[in-house]
């Protein structure tokens, strides 16, 4: 089963970035000079897919129209020469195909997962969640994929987190069958401490078998009463496998405030024009503190 599709779910409300998510995307939030659903877009291309499913909600268009044709942009910086930015814009709205999806009530991931099944249908497909960059070599999705091949079972992302922060995620436990693949005995969404024996947490990034539609019909209201994508992930691992792979490559919570900042961070310092500059300014600052 080749895998064609990623679904992106980005009708998410953004409070954690509240008074500028008040009318602007939290995915539309800019990490130097590109939004951060750019980024994950250009992993998901990078990997080999060109068909991309956003679950979007009210107040989201920006999102749609970041990856559309503007024929009055496009128009305005050719006639001022401006060549460069001609070509990146164009570069942007030739990256995918896009289908977007409604997600009338923010019932969890799970849900917003679900309501893509009639777009989908019966194939494996990706899910990249917004908030979460990953910098690699080889693009994190492509890594995945060559797990899934092996396998043909579903395969989540993980890393390991620090043994205090093990109640903010989904955590597995399972048995190492290769270096960094693990096939999954239990995953658990924001265990209580000490109820769990791993601290390998799920990162947003999955590649999953179309069984999980009906795993998430059956699925019923968990964690802060919403449908948990991580419960039945629980169920298809119960009725079919599920394996996790620990990913080469470094990841940036840019849904979190201090993530957000380091990932500003690590791209400013990697940007080609003001990446020597920025990092001049970091050593002036870090002599004064």
């Amino acid at each position: 089963m080749k895998v064609q599709k990623a679904v992106i779910p980005v009708a998410g409300l953004g409070t954690r970035f509240l008074p500028a998510t008040k009318v602007i995307p939290k995915e539309m939030l800019t990490i130097v000079d590109r939004p951060t659903i750019q980024y994950i877009v250009e992993e998901v291309v990078a990997s080999g897919i060109k068909e991309v499913v956003l679950v979007t909600a009210s107040g989201k268009s920006a999102i749609e129209d970041h990856f559309d044709y503007s024929f009055e942009l496009e128009t305005f910086l050719a006639q001022k020469g401006k060549l460069e930015l001609l070509a990146e814009v164009r570069h942007i709205s030739r990256l995918i195909d896009v289908v977007s999806v409604r997600q009338k009530e923010p019932l969890g991931l799970g849900h917003a997962v679900g309501v893509t099944e009639q777009v989908v249908k019966d194939e494996p497909f990706v899910v990249c969640l917004g908030d979460d960059l990953v910098v690699s070599e080889i693009p994190c999705v492509y890594q995945m994929l060559q797990v899934f091949e092996k396998y043909h079972e579903s395969v989540v992302a993980v890393q390991r987190v620090p043994e205090d922060q093990v109640d903010r995620y989904g955590i597995v436990e399972g048995e190492e069958v290769e270096p960094g693949v693990f096939r999954i005995d239990r995953i658990v969404e924001k265990p209580a401490p000490g109820s769990v024996r791993s601290n390998l947490a799920v990162i947003g990034r999955y590649i999953l078998r179309p069984e999980i539609y009906d795993c998430l019909s059956r699925t019923l209201p968990g964690v802060g009463g919403e449908i948990q994508l991580t419960d039945a992930l629980d169920m298809l691992r119960n009725e079919r496998g599920l394996y996790a792979y620990a990913f080469d490559g470094v990841r940036f919570d840019a849904g979190d405030k201090f993530g957000y900042l380091r990932a500003t961070i690590h791209f400013g310092l990697e940007h080609p024009d003001l990446g020597g500059r920025f990092r001049q300014y970091l050593k002036e600052i870090a002599d004064e503190l």
